[in-house]
């Protein structure tokens, strides 16, 4: 028994082929998750129908390898079975947390007396340099930001149902939009 997670990957449509040429850079631009036309605005549905593309959530590019053309359809069938990926997704957002839960403090004794059971401590001194020292771990917003899991292996692969199998845990919260790449480790 492996642990898994399922991840819907397509199919995903090109909608734009950048070239050195007109843009500067080669990338390829690629629309997942079909809506209704009145959740879009005005340019994204123009931008979409020039490509005959349906109206689609979310836009994405990436950078090109290979040949590409404009409404080529990509499904989950570009991993195989044994294939390392690495997924790129938003983590969970825990709001304001305290050192302890964000930076793994110790925190102080419990016992009678103390008083110093969750806080930092000290911060820093007061002649030199008379203030805190950039990047000191203190207590502040916590999650939400973007992470990336590097060498999580495709255990399956089913285009005909768009699913993609893939051992261990990915970023963010169940129903988030994740990036899935070949891994740059190998």
């Amino acid at each position: 028994m492996t642990p898994v997670t399922v991840i819907e990957a397509g199919p995903c449509r090109v909608v734009q082929v950048k070239t050195r040429d007109r843009h500067g850079y080669e990338a390829v631009q690629l629309a997942f998750g079909e809506v209704a036309e009145r959740k879009l605005g005005k340019a994204a549905l123009g931008h979409l129908k020039l490509a005959h593309v349906p109206p689609s959530r979310w836009l994405r590019e990436f950078k090109k390898v290979g040949d590409a053309q404009v409404g080529q359809v990509l499904k989950a069938d570009l991993f195989q079975r044994g294939d390392w990926v690495d997924v790129e997704g938003v983590s969970k957002g825990k709001g304001f947390q305290g050192v302890i839960k964000r930076h793994h403090y110790r925190g102080g004794p419990e016992s009678h007396g103390s008083m110093f059971h969750r806080a930092p401590g000290s911060i820093g001194s007061s002649s030199f340099p008379s203030r805190v020292w950039k990047n000191k771990t203190l207590p502040g917003h916590m999650g939400s930001e973007r992470v990336t899991v590097q060498r999580l292996q495709v255990v399956d692969a089913r285009p005909e149902e768009n699913l993609l199998f893939v051992s261990g845990a990915v970023p963010g919260a169940t129903g988030g939009v994740v990036v899935v790449r070949k891994s740059k480790k190998g």
